[in-house]
């Protein structure tokens, strides 16, 4: 706003900070926004906590209910064409087939047959809530919930606890136990037991590291395209004041940009599928540690 008032162009660098950035506001300034203020401090003996929603929840919101919405329109017509004794065609058949994919081929393919089908509604959920999350900061005002390191960082936590949880129950405490006091191939005796509890504390890493590349990765991957996009748009400032050459820039400019949103579409896809098939390969590895 001071870079218009004054005439002078616009902090690019800020530009982008501001439009990726988590805010209590939703919109780009100045062809729409709508800001809100902060809540009063919820103070918990000495815990202080805040509730108020910001950008990126009430987009995690929405995607979650689209993917209700979606799931249950999807449901429902299915119903009706099967109770037609009808193929499953439109966005019924679409649908069908996306789950049945996720299902099949990402969640029962490595956990396996016999515990694949019990952890398969919660790939599938973690698949279709990255993916709206990472298809609304496409539309025009949205946001990228997935940008925020706080919402992958949070999915990664649920997968180390699903990870770990369900590794338990399946192997037992000994066996679970096992996963971090390996018995070394070769080595028996003291030396064994020396070397098992010598690589405890990597094997214990190795746990961590896994959410831990799983929330960096696809926070990331869905900053970094907004970053290109917005720092793109700011070659059309810069180079502003060049009157003869402002529509080749603008031309080429709005041409990569075109660009780099399709491939944003096609990333928005991937970082989903990455993400619950990574998972589910992780829960394969603990699932079958015997």
């Amino acid at each position: 706003m001071l870079a218009e008032a004054t005439g002078a162009a616009p902090d690019i660098g800020e530009v982008v900070l501001h439009h990726t950035a988590d805010a209590y506001s939703i919109g780009i300034e100045p062809f729409f926004s709508y800001h809100w203020s902060r809540w009063p401090d919820v103070h918990l003996g000495s815990l202080t906590l805040n509730f108020t929603p910001t950008k990126h929840v009430i987009f995690l919101v929405i995607a979650a209910g689209l993917v209700f919405l979606t799931m249950r329109a999807a449901g429902n017509a299915l119903k009706r064409q099967r109770a037609g004794e009808q193929a499953p065609k439109g966005f019924a058949a679409a649908m069908e087939g996306l789950v049945l994919f996720v299902r099949d081929e990402i969640a029962i393919a490595n956990i396996g047959h016999e515990e694949g089908p019990k952890y398969a509604p919660f790939i599938m959920t973690l698949f279709f809530l990255i993916l709206y999350s990472n298809l609304l900061g496409l539309i025009p005002h949205g946001s990228t919930p997935t940008g925020n390191l706080a919402v992958t960082g949070a999915l990664a936590l649920m997968v180390f606890a699903t990870i770990e949880i369900g590794g338990m129950l399946k192997l037992g405490f000994k066996g679970y136990m096992g996963t971090i006091f390996m018995q070394v191939p070769g080595i028996e005796g003291p030396g064994g037991i020396i070397m098992s509890i010598a690589m405890a504390p990597i094997e214990i890493l190795g746990k961590l590291v896994k959410p831990f590349a799983l929330a960096v990765r696809l926070f990331g991957n869905m900053t970094a395209g907004h970053f290109v996009i917005l720092s793109l748009f700011g070659i059309i400032f810069l180079f502003g004041n060049l009157q003869g050459w402002n529509y080749v820039i603008g031309f080429t400019t709005a041409a990569l940009v075109t660009g780099i949103m399709l491939l944003e579409l096609f990333v928005a896809f991937l970082q989903a599928y990455v993400f619950a098939l990574l998972s589910a390969v992780f829960i394969g590895l603990m699932q079958h540690e015997h």
